[in-house]
């Protein structure tokens, strides 16, 4: 049977271009190997979230005098937690198999290769091999943990993500090499439950890619939180021969090394191109990714690559609008290319880190005279109602024309506020409109407007 589109994978990208290329009349198959939704439903974004949950209800628990409650020793069930975040990912795949009916999308379980333009051929867990054909195909194989050479991955000392998700039991410390989302979200995960955890960072300072006050103001709340973070640091070698792991690590003062239970290897992800025929059709690659333009095409026409296999960020939501733009594209539609500067990045530790835009050094870099602004939480009324006063928001303006062009937030639910300074970028909004659009008070939202009128001197409440 031909079909107008054939998508090879399901996660956040590959689900939502069968999704939309069915809405737009196409027929419509969709090729998953494993499990429907992808890494991000079924071990990575969801439910990472649901063990960032139980974390910080625990944290809650600790501290529930604090609230005026009392609460004698909680303590945490490590295997409740992990049950808990098991069901909530497996109801998310399910979802997806309701969506997949609901727009009458053909589920082909298996391995899929490409033969040749507009061939696949699917291998099923069984052996027994198909070939399908179609006239686009939209490649979305995602990516996978990257490992170094220094610390391979054994899935029993020295662990990767997928593993740090299902431990069997919790131990009793842990290095996490690598300080980005995942790495830093693991380390809160695991410290707040009670593991002895020490942050290894190449870099400068953790989360590299966010603004420098982020990165300060997350590693003085991770020490306050009794995380030994150690940046300009590289693991040298991990010995796994005895009970635990001796990894020897090289500092700015020399080499140590430091024993724990177990290595989570946090460097990065690699995408998953290989044995996919990419080679046998022609497709172009570079330094382990597939080339597109800007509306996902390849270098063959009628094949289509997005998400993490490809250049861009790798997250879920840009994930999700490439495939979309591609489906449209592949439709005869003239879907707007993405604006790959105006992507809010997100990462669920505690506190929170949301970010979209320049820092405050790329806005410099790029020529701009800017105007900052900075809202401490610890002068927010909803904050210190929370209990939550930890972190800021930061504002970058353009100085002459009022273009918001970047905005930093860290603290409590700043995930959930990110999205209106994207919406305003987007829109082109300025310095002027934030500062007169009435923000509800109290909440941790109007911290956008405050830090705003902090860049233009017009603060209130600071």
């Amino acid at each position: 049977m031909a079909y107008d589109v054939i998508v090879l994978g399901s996660g956040p990208g590959g689900y939502p271009a069968a999704i939309r290329a069915s809405q737009l009349g196409k027929k419509v198959a969709i090729i998953e190997k494993e499990s429907l939704g992808g890494v991000c439903l079924n071990w990575g974004c969801i439910p990472t979230k649901a063990l960032l949950k139980s974390a910080q209800v625990f944290e809650y628990a600790k501290h529930a005098a604090d609230y005026g409650i009392n609460i004698s020793n909680p303590t945490a069930n490590f295997e409740g937690v992990i049950k808990r975040s098991r069901g909530v990912a497996d109801k998310m795949s399910k979802g997806v198999q309701f969506l997949m009916k609901k727009n009458k999308i053909d589920v082909i379980m298996g391995f899929g290769k490409l033969t040749a333009p507009g061939k696949i051929e699917i291998t099923a867990a069984d052996g027994t091999k198909q070939i399908q054909e179609a006239k686009n195909i939209i490649i979305a194989t995602g990516g996978r943990a990257r490992q170094l050479p220094t610390m391979p991955i054994n899935d029993e000392k020295i662990i990767g993500y997928r593993k740090a998700m299902v431990l069997a039991t919790q131990p009793k410390s842990m290095i996490v090499c690598g300080s980005g989302a995942i790495g830093s979200e693991f380390a809160y995960f695991y410290n707040t439950l009670g593991t002895k955890v020490t942050i290894v960072e190449y870099m400068p300072r953790i989360v590299p890619v966010e603004d420098e006050d982020i990165s300060k103001e997350l590693e003085k709340q991770f020490k306050k939180q009794g995380i030994t973070v150690m940046t300009n640091s590289e693991v040298l070698s991990v010995d796994t021969s005895g009970a635990g792991v001796k990894a020897k690590i090289k500092t700015p003062t020399g080499e140590i090394v430091l024993e724990a239970d177990i290595v989570l290897s946090a460097v990065g992800v690699v995408a998953n191109i290989e044995n996919i025929g990419l080679e046998t059709v022609g497709i172009k690659t570079e330094k382990g990714k597939i080339i597109v333009d800007a509306h996902g095409q390849t270098s063959v026409p009628g094949i289509y690559a997005i998400g993490d296999c490809t250049p861009g960020q790798a997250l879920a939501h840009v994930a999700s609008k490439e495939g979309i733009n591609a489906a449209e594209h592949l439709s005869g539609h003239h879907p707007e290319p993405i604006d790959y500067n105006n992507i809010p990045g997100c990462t669920y530790c505690s506190p929170e880190i949301a970010s979209v835009g320049y820092t405050e050094k790329a806005a410099k870099d790029a020529g701009y005279e800017i105007k900052v602004g900075k809202f401490p939480y610890m002068a927010s009324g909803k904050a210190s109602a929370a209990g939550a006063t930890e972190g800021f928001v930061k504002v970058i303006y353009d100085a002459k024309y009022g273009e918001f062009l970047g905005c930093h937030m860290i603290g409590m639910n700043v995930t959930e506020n990110i999205a209106e300074a994207v919406a305003a970028r987007k829109l082109e909004t300025t310095s002027h409109e934030i500062l007169n659009a009435v923000h509800p008070h109290p909440t941790m939202s109007e911290g956008l407007k405050e830090a705003t009128a902090v860049a233009y001197g017009e603060a209130i409440d600071v």
